[in-house]
Parts: C-alpha cells; structure tokens; sequence
C-alpha cells in the first residue's frame, strides 16, 4: 500500500471478511487477532485481485516497510522529516540497524536503498514537472538537491531526458505508480 486510497481499500476488505484489525497503515495491516488458513487465504485472494501483495515472510514484511518508509519520506512536505538523515529514521522507525536493513533491502530488491531513493526521488520530480507549478530550482530544493546541476544529472541518467525534455513530453510518457518504481 503506497497511499491513503490504498490503506481505505484494504480496509473496506477486511470490514467486508468481518476481520478485526488494530490498525491499517502504508504496507502494513495489524490485526486484532490471527485470521484463520481459510481467512489467511481468502484475504490474500481478494487483495491479490485488486493489485495488492500479502507479505507473510518477515523480511519481506520488513522490505515493503522499508520502500513505505522512504516513499513517505520523499513525499513528505514536512520541512523537518526531509532534513533528517533516512538511515536514523529508517533505524528508529524499524527499530533495527540501518546496515542490516540496507543489506537486506540490497538483498531482496536487487538495488541499494540509495538507488531506490534516487528512483523515488526522480519520481516525485517527474510528479512535479507535470504539473508545471514550480522552476526546476524549487524542485531541486524541495527534494533535498544541492543544486539543480545535480537534480538534472541524476533525472537524465535515470529517464534518459533533462527535465525540460522531460516537461515538454510529459503527458505523453506518463508515470509509474509509485509501488513499482525500482522493480
């Protein structure tokens, strides 16, 4: 889950199963009590028919976390959350040892945590080329850029555009939904 619409849909599910749940946040359901086989297996089912996946391993559990950590991250407006280092707040939110977590990640996406992050990053920046409110400065500072020199290297490296190439065509090259940037 890699929205609000994303976390009222699963949650409409499990009103529907008549599952009790604690709580529903991005890529994470917290139930009251353990769904039996069939439930297990029939939520599964009707989650995988609209698009989600159910992680019951723990590292994969512990890896879609991490991907709905950062997507928070990058999108956040909060001046102070984009100011903070990812690897303390992955560490604290996770409560586990960012080296643990990167090679994990590492392990299981086949990218490094930093390489997603650009991916993510490069998402958000596509996001607001598009809709054309900000300059290209506003958007480097926005995304935590040094400069807009380093936003526009790392956006042709990644789209194969500069981002003015990128404006002048974005309505014809679309975007990605933000759960499949990086695979």
């Amino acid at each position: 889950m890699v929205c609000n619409r994303c976390v009222m849909v699963v949650e409409q599910r499990l009103k529907a199963m008549l599952l009790q749940y604690k709580k529903v946040e991005l890529g994470e359901i917290s139930l009251a009590e353990p769904p039996t086989d069939h439930q297990f297996s029939l939520l599964k089912q009707d989650l995988h028919a609209l698009g989600f996946e159910v992680l019951d391993d723990r590292k994969a559990s512990l890896v879609s976390q991490i991907k709905s950590c950062i997507i928070r991250y990058i999108h956040s407006d909060e001046e102070a959350v984009l100011n903070k280092k990812l690897s303390a707040i992955l560490a604290e939110k996770l409560n586990a040892d960012y080296n643990y977590l990167s090679s994990l990640f590492s392990s299981v996406e086949g990218i490094t945590i930093e390489k997603y992050v650009i991916l993510q990053r490069i998402e958000r920046a596509k996001e607001l080329l598009a809709y054309n409110e900000l300059s290209l400065k506003e958007i480097a500072d926005e995304l935590c850029y040094s400069s807009v020199q380093h936003l526009s290297q790392q956006f042709k490296k990644i789209t194969g555009l500069t981002p003015s190439q990128y404006k002048q065509s974005a309505k014809e090259l679309g975007r990605r939904p933000l759960d499949e940037v990086g695979s």
